[in-house]
């Protein structure tokens, strides 16, 4: 499934650029969105730490592990390769997935944000490579290829990325301790390796989420009274 023609381990410099890009210091506005998170919270489905570690552990299983990651896989692979079709056709797979309006506008806006931010640092893609619309994955891919990041470690950094994305929203929402966070953090790891290798081996036609609660939730998220976050 995977071809990587980059070396498995990446450089000093590659390491550093890819923790330039999972920071959550990087501006391109991540923090605002729950990914379906806050209505979970809201509706009474996550109360708890334990049950937000089950949460957490069924949207990685059921979606990140045959949807994000493995399209990040491949887009990784079609930069390597110059592949504008391939770029293309994965780039719309992703906007095809999204069930809700608030998710497909979080990865539209998160990807023209690390565009632009890219482009302030001259490290856009060529515009004829760069398909309409890219969404966060797309662009993603696109800054671990240029920096060099071979694509496993470009798959763990970005569902890091997500985890810390998703316990900074419960220690704001929830509310979650930082402590009881970290906790947590230390649990999942070994499920986010598990996640990756999964992507890795998934084939084309057993890709897609199975998240009819998330999409629920983030559905009712769009009218959801009050709430501070976007998704």
């Amino acid at each position: 499934m995977h071809t990587d023609s980059q070396p498995t381990v990446p450089s000093d410099l590659a390491l550093l650029g890819l923790m330039q890009l999972v920071s959550p210091a990087l501006p391109i506005g991540a923090f605002a969105w729950s990914q379906g998170l806050e209505s979970a919270f809201e509706m009474g489905w996550v109360r708890n730490e334990e049950e937000l570690g089950e949460w957490l552990e069924g949207v990685l299983e059921d979606g990140l592990s045959r949807c994000e990651l493995p399209v990040l896989c491949r887009l990784h692979n079609c930069w390597a390769k110059g592949d504008s079709r391939g770029l293309a056709y994965w780039n719309d797979w992703l906007h095809a997935s999204r069930e809700t309006a608030e998710l497909s506008d979080e990865g539209t806006r998160l990807g023209l944000a690390l565009l632009r931010l890219l482009t302030s640092l001259k490290l856009e893609p060529q515009a004829d490579q760069l398909p309409e619309q890219p969404d966060y994955v797309t662009v993603f891919a696109w800054t671990a290829f240029q920096r060099q990041v071979p694509v496993r470690h470009s798959m763990l950094g970005f569902v890091w990325g997500w985890l810390e994305n998703q316990l900074a929203v419960a220690c704001k929402a929830m509310p979650l301790g930082h402590t009881a966070a970290q906790r947590l953090n230390e649990q999942l790891r070994p499920k986010l390796v598990t996640a990756v290798e999964t992507a890795l081996s998934l084939p084309d036609e057993q890709m897609g989420p199975i998240l009819p609660g998330l999409a629920l939730g983030s559905a009712q998220h769009e009218t959801q009274y009050s709430r501070l976050f976007r998704s």
